[in-house]
């Protein structure tokens, strides 16, 4: 019972935190406001990348020992892209169960840490738009487009999500 105490004390003094001190390039809010375990973020495409001028919708899920396991993040708007699968799950390292990779792929380091925050989960995702990772992808389609035609399906494709996600995003 301690934890889950700590673990919700940790996820609103987060909460507060984003809400006093607002962080480029996302926004973050609770899907009901009597649940501290499912949060909405609002992500903004980065300048200078495919993904500019887009607004993303995701949620966060937490898990009752957060801050010792990660959240999950799914993108509720269309996105294409290399590290986000197609029902929208992100997987990115920091987002990853902490401990040893079974395949040896990952640095422990680089996996979830209890020292991350809604906001270093944001400032990673916000860096995967702008710089995928090809060779870990789990959309294997997004991931060799992007390797093999950046400028052209590829470009279409994320396009395509962006303009509908300008469309979408305040509904």
């Amino acid at each position: 019972k301690g934890c889950v105490v700590s673990s919700v004390f940790i996820r609103r003094a987060q909460f507060q935190k984003l809400n006093k001190n607002p962080v480029e390039g996302f926004s973050a809010g609770l899907i009901e406001d009597n649940d501290l375990y499912r949060w909405e973020v609002l992500i903004i495409g980065p300048s200078d990348t495919l993904y500019e001028g887009g607004v993303f919708k995701a949620h966060l899920t937490f898990p009752k020992d957060y801050p010792l396991r990660p959240p999950k993040m799914k993108f509720i708007t269309d996105i294409w892209h290399p590290n986000v699968d197609k029902n929208g799950d992100v997987c990115i390292s920091i987002l990853h169960e902490p401990g040893e990779d079974k395949y040896g792929y990952e640095k422990p380091e680089e996996r979830w840490l209890p020292i991350h925050t809604v906001e270093t989960i944001m400032i990673s995702v916000i860096s995967m738009l702008a710089d995928p990772n090809g060779d870990s992808p789990a959309n294997v389609d997004a991931a060799k487009e992007w390797r093999e035609d950046r400028h052209g399906v590829f470009k279409k494709k994320v396009t395509r999500c962006v303009r509908k996600s300008q469309e979408t995003a305040f509904e």
